[in-house]
């Protein structure tokens, strides 16, 4: 199994810049999709779909360097059913990917905070 690193954190925090920076260019990241690239932002919305589950995807991640997503379920409760049943979801797969991860990362303001393992060096994933 490859070493993940999870991102985590709020819209426009700094997610997508915290992975390039790690070395990997804008065409090694895949944004809401599974394919072979090495990055993958925004998973929340693969849940949207419904083609795959939570574990299935979580599953379908684990070959994946790094990992984005956005926080989902802080703020107010949606009415909508759907809406939170899909938040659940995504704190279910985050939960997934992070017992996988060696290194979980929360990103708030640009500044990252590792909450699991040790944070990266910039550069460090693809030998720069």
């Amino acid at each position: 199994m490859i070493a993940m690193i999870l991102i985590v954190g709020g819209q426009a925090s700094g997610k997508r810049t915290y992975a390039r920076g790690l070395g990997y260019t804008p065409e090694q990241l895949a944004v809401a999709e599974l394919d072979e690239r090495p990055v993958v932002c925004e998973v929340q919305s693969l849940l949207r779909d419904g083609e795959l589950g939570f574990a299935e995807l979580a599953e379908a991640l684990a070959d994946k360097e790094v990992v984005t997503c956005c926080e989902v379920g802080s703020g107010v409760v949606p009415i909508d059913t759907g809406e939170r049943l899909w938040r659940d979801e995504v704190g279910k797969l985050v939960k997934a990917l992070a017992e996988q991860a060696t290194c979980v990362v929360r990103m708030v303001c640009g500044i990252p905070t590792a909450l699991k393992g040790e944070l990266p060096q910039r550069g460090s994933q693809t030998g720069e």
